[in-house]
């Protein structure tokens, strides 16, 4: 019975560790990142991450010890989490939002939760791991669900000036880049703590970005940076950023994959009410059909998995 109730503790304690960070995300996505639109995304990425790994060192500077302990292997997965779960991935999405003109927002944050899809396609590629039952019938789904939330009955128009279709073709490359660095991830989350694959992904994540920058970016946006920006970077680097995802790590690590998916539901849940909330954006009926179809879906596919 201990042993039992002990269980439930620690299955409730991650669930609502999920939940929050992923609460934490709909927040970012729709209220705090769209602070920092008067600045080049390549910036607030790069800002974005370094800001946090900063703070990180004044607490974590033995992380650095495991650098003459990594493997050539190690440091290649490491460089490829932090390239796509925080360059690509984090840039897409950030490019996406600033592109909206922070409208319809919701429609980026739920074809963001495609990711499954490519997690589950690519693990099948690279690991070699089986694909379960209807993969191909709930993928399916999920992707058509995904284009009607965005399209609806129309088609995707190219033309026009809108920028809905660039931004829902950003949303599914941070989903795919996303969705990539999970299966990189599962090559070194059995050798390394989540608070040092953390550290060193933003770490690592940072000398990307620099590199970015050197080449495309201009550093002078480091002194055109408002105080006022300045503190929604350090709000956003503590809270919602390195804060979200050590809560995330913490809550994955006492639950069930299933179960996570479920709490993470709560990222396009909470994203959508406060889109409505605050910008006063609603979705039509097609798209909360097409939004239902998709999470249904994602849930399937998780499960099946699983």
């Amino acid at each position: 019975m201990n042993a039992k109730v002990a269980g439930n503790k620690s299955l409730i304690k991650g669930s609502i560790a999920v939940g929050f960070s992923a609460i934490l995300w709909g927040f970012d996505g729709v209220v705090l990142t769209p602070q920092l639109f008067r600045l080049d995304p390549l910036y607030v990425v790069f800002v974005l991450h370094l800001v946090p790994f900063l703070i990180m060192n004044l607490f974590l500077w033995r992380e650095y010890r495991f650098l003459r302990l990594m493997t050539t292997q190690d440091l290649v997965f490491f460089l490829l989490v932090s390239l796509f779960g925080g360059a690509i991935g984090t840039l897409a999405i950030v490019k996406a939002l600033f592109l909206l003109n922070f409208n319809n927002l919701s429609i980026v944050v739920l074809l963001q939760k495609l990711q499954p899809v490519f997690a589950i396609t690519l693990a099948h590629l690279l690991l070699r791991e089986p694909l379960r039952k209807n993969f191909l019938l709930y993928a399916s789904m999920a992707i058509i669900g995904g284009y009607f939330l965005t399209f609806e009955f129309s088609l995707p128009d190219f033309q026009t000036g809108s920028n809905t279709a660039l931004a829902a073709l950003l949303a599914i490359v941070a989903a795919f880049s996303f969705g990539s660095s999970t299966v990189f991830s599962k090559k070194v989350v059995t050798n390394y703590h989540f608070v040092t694959s953390t550290f060193y992904r933003y770490g690592f994540t940072s000398l990307i970005m620099l590199v970015v920058m050197l080449l495309f970016g201009n550093l002078g946006d480091f002194f055109q940076t408002s105080q006022r920006e300045w503190f929604f970077i350090f709000l956003i680097g503590i809270t919602t950023g390195s804060g979200a995802i050590f809560l995330y790590y913490y809550g994955l690590r006492k639950v069930k994959a299933i179960v996570a998916t479920i709490s993470e539901l709560l990222f396009p849940i909470s994203a959508v009410l406060f889109d409505f909330l605050i910008n006063g954006t609603r979705l039509s009926v097609i798209q909360w059909l097409a939004a239902a179809v998709m999470v249904f879906a994602i849930i399937k596919l998780n499960k099946n998995q699983s």
